[in-house]
């Protein structure tokens, strides 16, 4: 059964071209310093609450939306600075549910200097977890939920920042060319309509901060 979030008044928060809220979640982000954590475009709290709108206007279902607005609980490749240590993954999972936890884990855990080669070069895809230096095959629709939300992160970031978009623009078209069967209609036109201008390629890199 789909879990159905509220709103502060008792009201379905989610639906159909709308995005899911989640104050209690938003609350506990801020009191682990969130709020103050300087990111592109304000706070790593905006750009949190950015990526979940952004995939609830993608049709994203709720739990990748909260898994979106948690990305960065643990922290990632990208940008190591964790508000939730991994051994309270049951405290988070209780404010967001197992399903969505589970995929921050997925996301948090990417070795991404590994695992982006392989979204572009075949299915399955095989995850290498940066904690722990293992290796797993997720279940497809937890590739699609990670590739979706990687393409949000990325692009709220680049769309705040014209140096990383310059530095790291081409890398992340081409990644996201080469995993186009992993993304959402909507994703892959916002992709486009942002990523473009950099095709086919020019300069190099390998993702942005977070």
């Amino acid at each position: 059964m789909r879990r159905i979030d509220l709103s502060d008044d008792g009201s379905p928060a989610s639906g159909p071209g709308r995005a899911a809220r989640w104050p209690g979640v938003e609350e506990f982000l801020r009191a682990r310093g969130a709020g103050e954590t300087p990111h592109p475009g304000g706070t790593l709290l905006d750009h949190l609450i950015r990526v979940a709108h952004l995939l609830g206007e993608w049709g994203a279902d709720p739990d990748v939306q909260a898994a979106g607005l948690c990305h960065a609980a643990y922290g990632t490749d990208g940008f190591d600075q964790a508000l939730v240590d991994t051994a309270e993954h049951a405290l988070l999972a209780e404010l967001i549910g197992e399903r969505a936890e589970a995929l921050v884990h997925l996301y948090a855990s990417c070795d991404r200097g590994v695992v982006y080669p392989r979204l572009a070069s075949g299915r399955p895809v095989v995850f290498r977890d940066r904690f722990t230096g293992g290796e797993h095959t997720p279940p497809g629709p937890d590739v699609r939920a990670f590739v979706e939300i990687t393409v949000a992160n990325e692009l709220d970031v680049l769309a705040h920042n014209a140096e990383l978009a310059d530095r790291h623009g081409p890398a992340l078209h081409r990644l996201f060319t080469r995993s186009r069967d992993l993304l959402s209609a909507a994703a892959w036109e916002a992709v486009g309509q942002q990523l473009g201008r950099y095709a086919p390629t020019r300069g190099r890199g390998s993702g942005s901060p977070v």
